[in-house]
């Protein structure tokens, strides 16, 4: 457990623009940032950051919180090791329990894998740097392929020794369990049951997580034996999803934010050498197809990707159909290809930095062009091959978004395949109706069999519906305790009092059903009661993550005004803290107004069920005297709020 005073200083450090910052390309917008949602798939920014409130608020999701809770959502982390990471970006100190073995396992299993994956990568590094096998074999290759040792030690390569149980037989030692070994894939189980190392005799490439944790590896042989596969890599886990990761992105996300550009490479080598050279922002899909996940991940810190081919031209004719998808998500693609014989890796060797940029300079294109001159080149003066060629481009052009940018390039590409450029044009919009018919006809298909609102879903639970006035006005409450609570009043002659423990008091009588206002409700009384007048950072940093969303949704807006709004439109906005009584009182005798309306309706229900005289009597009499409750709180609504 972390001490109080610790949670407050990695608080006070904690820039919730800087930390998000690392994940999301956040633009200034007012007072605000916004950015495209990490949580969801969306082209129009819906997510929102307020360094003022120290809140985020992503509109699309509904997710929100602190920075805290940011990293808890993104990399479901739990609350004390969303803390344990702020606090090593910042530098701040954690007192920590001793780690004895039993304790290795932690309570959630994701965790588990995350810790044996964490030793593992210790240990293959240590091999790599503090052994003789690993010194003359594995750092005598990073260092034959010019990986200096500050590269190898950020990147925490490493060497797996060339025996069957060398790991595995440290870990089981050290306290780690065969369950999790074996399901990091770091293991594997002989037909006896007992376990040996997956990786054995090859250099160890950690594949990090978007925060920076190892979660798989890659190993590559040293061998010359063409029946030892060269690479081995991790199998899926519940910590890694190939699909989902780019190896890199953690040690280059900042630089892709910085250049507004993000390069791609095919392997470890490539992205290894290259950021060595000074490039930092360049990532690799580690020799898998480039995926729609990837190419989101890239999106969240750049709309620019320059892919960074080897020389290989029949490799390149191969990769390029699969690249549409690209374009598919907005992004705009440059093509970078090197000499027959080169990759990144070897190039930037052989050349140097500078060679290398200036090589980029001269030869990048747009992808689209690109693909166009070397399908093209291919065809040759062949008639159908290029007709083949022609239609292939304009599928590309196709899959844009972007209206304007995909006519610049049917204008392009007109001139490039020598058409006539309403040719192009008449055959961009026949695919373009051809796939919405064919998207409208897949949305009928799943819509037909699903539930219709007035249908019955027979496989769920029935759903419970709330009474939204009433919890309207119950977190109408929670929202002006965390805006004006810490305000003293100013109305009626009342003095040296604030306006929370006023509404606490007031709302004495009252019961909250939502269970998130009860809650707060609860935990203010609480502050107020320990002399303590809580302010709204209590609520957004509060272990409850019930508590957290009720908060963020009540500070939060999607909309602001602009600063010059009147000057422009000359409309006034009504402003509630111009008239703080009528706001404070309002909120509190509508909750209470229609509490008394709740209490009405069911005694209206209990005197039609009444049996005898003598109930209905107490029924009504009890009746009468809320009906004249709620005509006075009726009357003084109206007053207060008419003046």
């Amino acid at each position: 457990m972390i001490i109080k005073s610790t949670i407050d200083r990695i608080m006070e450090a904690t820039d919730i623009v800087e930390v998000i910052g690392e994940f999301v390309q956040l633009k200034k917008r007012g007072a605000n940032y916004v950015g495209l949602s990490p949580f969801a798939n969306e082209r129009t920014p819906s997510f929102t950051v307020s360094p003022a409130k120290g809140i985020f608020k992503d509109f699309s999701t509904g997710k929100g919180g602190s920075a805290v809770t940011f990293l808890m959502e993104l990399e479901k982390f739990s609350y004390p090791e969303a803390l344990k990471w702020l606090a090593k970006k910042y530098g701040i100190e954690v007192e920590e329990t001793i780690d004895h073995p039993e304790n290795k396992e932690e309570d959630q299993r994701r965790e588990s894998l995350m810790i044996v994956t964490a030793f593992a990568a210790k240990f293959f590094h240590e091999s790599l740097l503090d052994t003789d096998e690993g010194k003359s074999i594995g750092l005598s290759y990073f260092k034959e392929r010019g990986f200096n040792t500050e590269t190898i030690k950020k990147f925490e390569l490493g060497y797996s020794p060339d025996q069957w149980e060398a790991f595995t037989g440290t870990a089981i030692k050290d306290g780690y369990q065969e369950q999790f070994l074996v399901e990091s894939g770091l293991s594997v189980k002989r037909d006896n049951g007992n376990l040996y190392d997956r990786y054995r005799g090859r250099v160890m490439f950690p594949i990090h997580s978007f925060t920076g944790r190892v979660i798989a590896f890659g190993g590559r042989t040293l061998k010359k034996d063409k029946n030892v596969p060269k690479y081995v890599n991790s199998p899926e886990s519940e910590i890694y999803h190939k699909s989902n990761v780019l190896y890199g992105l953690y040690f280059a996300k900042k630089a892709i934010r910085e250049e507004d550009n993000c390069y791609l490479v095919e392997g470890y080598a490539d992205v290894l050498s290259v950021h060595q050279a000074g490039i930092e922002n360049v990532v690799a899909s580690s020799g898998t197809s480039l995926t729609v996940e990837q190419i989101k991940l890239i999106s969240r810190f750049t709309k620019n990707i320059t892919i960074l081919y080897d020389g290989d031209a029949a490799g390149i004719k191969a990769s390029l159909r699969g690249l549409d998808m690209i374009l598919e998500e907005g992004l705009n693609v440059k093509v970078v290809s090197f000499p027959d014989g080169h990759d990144p890796d070897s190039y930037v060797r052989s050349v140097g930095t500078n060679a290398f940029k200036k090589h980029i300079e001269e030869t990048k294109k747009d992808f689209i062009l690109y693909k166009a001159n070397l399908l093209l080149k291919d065809a040759g003066n062949d008639p159908i091959k290029k007709a083949g060629v022609i239609r292939e481009i304009v599928e590309s052009i196709a899959r844009i978004p972007d209206s304007i940018k995909a006519s610049v390039f049917i204008k392009e590409c007109s001139y490039i395949l020598q058409i006539d450029e309403r040719a192009l044009l008449s055959e961009l919009n026949k695919m373009r109706q051809a796939k919405a018919k064919k998207d409208g006809q897949q949305q009928q298909t799943n819509t037909r069999y699903a539930p219709q609102p007035d249908e019955p879903n027979f496989f769920d639970e029935p759903e419970v519906k709330e009474t939204k006035e009433e919890h309207f006005q119950e977190k109408e409450i929670i929202r002006l305790l965390l805006l004006y609570g810490n305000r003293m009043i100013d109305w009626d002659g009342i003095a040296n009092t604030y306006i929370g423990p006023f509404m606490i008091a007031e709302l004495g009588d009252v019961t909250f059903e939502d269970p998130s206002c009860k809650l707060f409700v609860e935990l203010y009384r609480q502050e107020v009661e320990n002399g303590v007048l809580p302010e709204d950072y209590y609520f957004i940093h509060h272990q409850d993550k019930g508590i957290v969303d009720l908060t963020v949704n009540m500070l939060a807006t999607k909309y602001t005004l602009s600063e010059n709004w009147y000057e422009m439109h000359k409309i006034m906005i009504h402003d509630e803290q111009a008239n703080m009584k009528a706001a404070i009182l309002g909120a509190i005798f509508h909750l209470k107004k229609h509490k008394v309306g709740k209490i009405l309706e069911g005694l209206r229900t209990e005197l039609q069920k009444a049996e005898t005289e003598a109930d209905q009597e107490i029924l009504l009499n009890q009746y009468i005297r809320m009906k004249k409750v709620e005509k006075t709180i009726s009357d003084f609504l109206g007053s207060v709020i008419i003046k």
